[in-house]
């Protein structure tokens, strides 16, 4: 069934481009903006605009301690003691700025609005490109992330009586969601990402399964450094349309992460935009309302054109022939295909290849053996 594009939501605002991490951080607020741009600049839909509105502070603590918070918005304020030191606040990753308790609150703000809106039922897409803060825990900040907006969401999805599928495809493991959610049935985790021994956070691997009431609820795919979209999408399948059709949830809460591709300067997968874009449909398939967050990036011109694409794809766009080759050139941020959304394909081959074939087969083979049937998949 087609998308009815009067009930996708693009969740952007003025406000929230003004707020920024320092120049010298890779994360780059910019990357939202941009990716409406690239959108506009297409002549694609960009659904109907709706401006996110900060989280209270009530809102933060179903998940985050009022002492974290009280931490993160005096550090903002620029006081910053040993104890906020432990909770991860002051490194590379996780600077103190000026506007980080106001920006940190309005991002999360747009993933709540959007799981809001899913609740009134007025939507079936809502996109939060500001979003998708996995690695914050509930007295830590960690990778770039201070308010975890992706476990809130669900949290939201969850109390007002959704069943939820949260699918996290990011280069690193959603490990804020796992933390959350790993010993309940009422949210399905799923995680894609780098091996977490070669990337942050060091886990997510698929032995991680949930516990008690969660056993057989929590998934981790480690993907091989070099895994290339084949590889991804030959895990993807095998796994995902099957867990998805088993739980059948109420909503699905997904994470885009563009760090996965080959182009990323912090990452070593070697994918590019269209291992998302071919993901999707496997997602949509299955009628079910769906938010979508961004998450990790650093190569900001590549990481708003895999956004655009996957907005794109997701509200029927046909992205493979429908070209403004017109378009190109630096303002999309590709000067090699004709000013198509779409990355280049390329494909790892040779040894490389089949180690990194072997490894994932191993890890599609345990999470069949272990979780299916758990859902009764044969």
């Amino acid at each position: 069934m087609a998308l009815d594009r009067s009930r996708a939501f693009f969740i952007h605002s003025d406000e929230i481009e003004r707020y920024h991490y320092p120049a010298d951080c890779p994360f780059k607020t910019e990357r939202a903006a941009m990716a409406l741009s690239v959108l506009r600049a297409m002549g694609y839909p960009t659904g109907t605009l709706a401006p996110p509105v900060a989280a209270t502070e009530d809102q933060m603590q179903r998940f985050h301690s009022a002492h974290y918070l009280e931490v993160l918005r005096k550090a903002a304020g620029g006081t910053l003691d040993t104890e906020g030191l432990f909770m991860g606040l002051g490194t590379p990753e996780t600077p103190i700025f000026r506007d980080l308790y106001t920006y940190a609150s309005l991002a999360t703000g747009g993933s709540l609005a959007g799981a809001q809106l899913i609740i009134d039922g007025r939507a079936d897409l809502a996109f939060n490109p500001s979003g998708g803060y996995h690695h914050a825990l509930p007295e830590k900040a960690g990778g770039f992330c201070y308010v975890n907006d992706m476990v809130l969401a669900c949290d939201m999805l969850m109390s007002a009586g959704r069943r939820v599928f949260c699918l996290d495809l990011d280069a690193h493991h959603g490990n804020g969601q796992q933390a959350a959610f790993y010993s309940t049935d009422r949210v399905f985790t799923v995680s894609f990402h780098e091996d977490g021994r070669t990337l942050y956070p060091w886990g997510g691997f698929a032995e991680e399964t949930g516990e008690g009431p969660g056993k057989g609820f929590n998934v981790n795919v480690p993907l091989p450094a070099g895994s290339d979209d084949e590889a991804f999408l030959l895990a993807f399948r095998e796994l995902v349309p099957s867990l998805l059709k088993a739980y059948d949830p109420d909503a699905v809460v997904l994470e885009i992460g563009m760090d996965i591709l080959a182009t990323d300067p912090l990452t070593h997968l070697a994918m590019t935009n269209n291992a998302i874009a071919d993901a999707l449909p496997l997602v949509t398939q299955f009628g079910k309302p769906l938010l979508v967050t961004g998450g990790g990036g650093y190569n900001p011109d590549r990481s708003a054109r895999g956004w655009a694409l996957a907005w794109a794809t997701l509200c029927g766009v046909d992205t493979e022939t429908d070209r403004y080759v017109g378009l190109g050139g630096t303002f999309l941020g590709s000067s090699e295909n004709g000013g198509s959304l779409r990355d280049m394909q390329g494909f790892r081959s040779g040894e490389e290849k089949r180690r990194i074939m072997e490894e994932l087969g191993r890890t599609v083979s345990y999470v069949k053996e272990h979780v299916f049937p758990v859902h009764g998949i044969a």
